[in-house]
């Protein structure tokens, strides 16, 4: 029997024909491969399916023609965006008449008024045309109302297919588009909408649209709640709100509005007495957080600026080297805006802003504001030139402690004492735990797969590296092991590249010390290898908090609900309950069993899916405010049963 070779002719001809070429039409590609188009399928994508319709009321906003925007998420698990701007054309559209443009716009991509003519000059955070279509494409049922030109005019989708054509259906006062839209369950993984989440989210929106009233309602029973969001201030409100938990520098925050060209930049400033850098950047409304050419600009404006007036007033003497971009932004805090008219981003999630000409634009605007804020106001302008050079000097000896742990490894050719390393070398398929207590990490050395996981056992609590600068950082035994192990380095050397393991687990005992344990850990890499969690190599440990003992055989759970639930199935039969302490109380086949075989074991992977509110979190919890981390324990007290003091 003849057995055909690859790049046999015959094979190429029989196997591969016209009728292998699928055509896909209208909003099918969407249903087919929805994560191209909003991202995922899970929590995050449900969410994005809200702002992709938020995002045309804040585009309408953007143009000066709304100034209202009310999201309701409905009992029935539905959720409704209403405006009062222009409204969508309803009029037939001139290269379909058979069709209004209402139903181009819901059910055609790449069609929107952001592709050129006199819609949207400013600028708008939809540039491929395929936001609201995807919504209705991935919508089980989907409602738009338009008041326009004094009628109210309707059409219905089910699953992006028209039930009917657009058509009056009353009279109307004003203008505006509401729209009202299920989540298609067949597709999307939940439909349980986040009220903090979207909360959070349009308290941006607010602050970046300052004038704009954004209201959030929720009309699920138990869960009744609304807030609205008004703001004056725009950027600079943000700034403040971003330093409310920390201590200032300066006594409000510098603000700059300017138009060049075509493009409105807005910009807020202000310096806090802590060490990390919190910088979020906005393009047309969309959170770049990738950056691009606006933050480039803005940090090249900054540290020039800050040169000069030191050299210019002295501060800084002609034996001193100049402050380099990490001296400037320790403890910076700012929000930089663009709103242009064709801006250029990298991909659908809009991660980064591509526009050359913005570099510049915002580089010389923020240069010339900020020089005239440090000459007017020359006390604040010392204090924040003195405390760059202080992160300067701390720097350089954060720098030799980094020379010295290489110059070590180099001759030692060793990793950390206590790592117990694995014998895989291909990085992508190790996993490095971090463990509480040498008691856990001795029974995890014993229990683990030694091929493709290490161990690395952790004594005691870490540096709280929220209050702690890099050198004092560098200085601590403990972070110098993690960062060794870890082998791409900290700070401006650091080399991703050179990651030794795919995933990082943080393991520690199911009680106070070992939470707070684990938020020092979380800190420490969200404020110096966020890259780790962005990409999705973070991970915490999930071990039981009891074993249930039926003759045996051995049930092990998670939590006190799950222990319940367990025993009433049981119902009389004979069991022992045992709770464990600790991680150092199980033997190393009930730790592989229960919390390290990827078979078995359960691990939570870390994300950000906010920023904002992941830094004002760690800012809150672990700075030196007292009163804001009270204020938050005595309003979440409700939710504790037990404090371990």
């Amino acid at each position: 029997m003849a057995i055909a070779q690859r790049g046999d002719p015959a094979v190429r001809a029989d196997s591969y024909t016209a009728k292998d070429i699928a055509i896909l039409e209208g909003l099918d590609p969407v249903r087919l491969r929805p994560g191209m188009y909003i991202g995922s399928t899970d929590i995050r994508g449900l969410h994005h399916l809200v702002y992709e319709v938020v995002d045309n009321s804040i585009d309408e906003a953007m143009a000066n023609v709304c100034n209202r925007i009310i999201v309701t998420i409905h009992a029935d698990g539905s959720v409704s965006v209403e405006d009062n701007g222009r409204g969508i054309p309803v009029e037939p559209h001139p290269q379909r008449p058979e069709q209004s443009t209402l139903e181009v716009v819901m059910t055609t991509l790449h069609a929107g008024g952001k592709f050129g003519g006199d819609g949207y000059k400013q600028g708008s955070s939809g540039l491929h045309g395929v936001g609201v279509s995807a919504v209705n494409a991935l919508s089980e049922y989907c409602r738009v109302e338009v008041k326009r030109n004094g009628k109210l005019h309707m059409q219905e989708y089910r699953r992006g297919v028209p039930e009917a054509p657009t058509r009056a259906v009353g009279k109307a006062e004003g203008t505006g588009t509401k729209t009202i839209f299920k989540p298609d369950l067949t597709i999307m993984e939940t439909g349980d909408f986040q009220f903090d989440t979207l909360e959070q989210r349009f308290r941006e929106m607010a602050y970046l649209n300052r004038g704009i009233t954004i209201k959030l309602v929720d009309e699920r029973e138990g869960r009744e709640q609304e807030c609205t969001f008004y703001f004056d201030g725009g950027l600079k409100s943000f700034v403040r709100h971003l330093n409310r938990n920390r201590n200032v520098v300066m006594a409000k925050p510098v603000h700059i509005e300017r138009q060049m060209e075509k493009t409105l930049i807005e910009v807020a400033i202000q310096y806090n007495d802590g060490y990390s850098e919190t910088v979020f950047s906005f393009a047309n409304g969309v959170n770049t957080v990738d950056g691009g050419s606006h933050v480039t600009g803005f940090r090249t404006a900054l540290t020039r600026t800050l040169n000069e007036y030191g050299r210019k007033v002295g501060i800084l003497k002609e034996a001193d080297s100049n402050l380099s971009g990490d001296d400037v932004r320790e403890g910076l805090t700012a929000a930089i805006s663009v709103k242009l008219p064709n801006a250029q981003f990298e991909g659908q999630t809009k991660g980064k802003l591509n526009n050359a000409e913005v570099r510049t634009q915002v580089e010389n605007v923020v240069s010339e504001a900020l020089a005239k804020y440090l000459e007017e106001t020359p006390s604040e302008a010392k204090r924040i030139v003195e405390k760059c050079i202080n992160s300067a000097r701390a720097r350089d000896a954060a720098r030799k402690a980094r020379e010295l742990v290489r110059r070590k490894d180099a001759l030692d050719s060793t990793l950390p004492g206590k790592l117990a390393d694995c014998s895989e070398r291909r990085a992508d398929r190790c996993e490095l735990y971090l463990v509480e207590g040498d008691s856990a990490g001795g029974s995890a050395k014993q229990g683990r797969d030694r091929h493709f996981q290490a161990i690395l056992p952790l004594r005691g609590k870490i540096l709280n590296v929220e209050r702690a600068r890099l050198d004092r950082m560098l200085a601590s035994e403990t972070i110098k092991d993690i960062i060794t192990a870890l082998g791409m380095g900290i700070g401006d050397t650091m080399t991703p590249d050179k990651l030794r393991y795919g995933r990082i687990i943080l393991m520690s005992d199911a009680d106070v010390d070992g939470s707070h344990i684990r938020t020092l850990l979380l800190t420490f890499f969200f404020r110096h290898m966020e890259d780790l969690i962005l990409k999705g190599q973070l991970y915490i440990a999930q071990p039981p908090l009891y074993r249930v003992q039926v003759g045996k055989q051995r049930h092990y759970v998670y939590s006190d609900q799950e222990r319940d639930e367990l025993l009433a199935r049981l119902g009389d039969k004979s069991v022992s309950v045992s709770r464990y302490k600790g991680l150092g109380e199980m033997d190393p086949e009930e730790l592989w069993e229960t919390t390290m075989n990827p078979a078995t074991r359960t691990i939570l992977q870390v994300t950000i899916d906010d920023a904002v509110k992941a830094d004002e979190t760690f800012s809150m919890l672990m700075g030196d405010e007292v009163m804001p981390r009270k204020r938050f324990i005595e309003s979440h007290a409700k939710y504790v049963k037990n404090l371990d003091v």
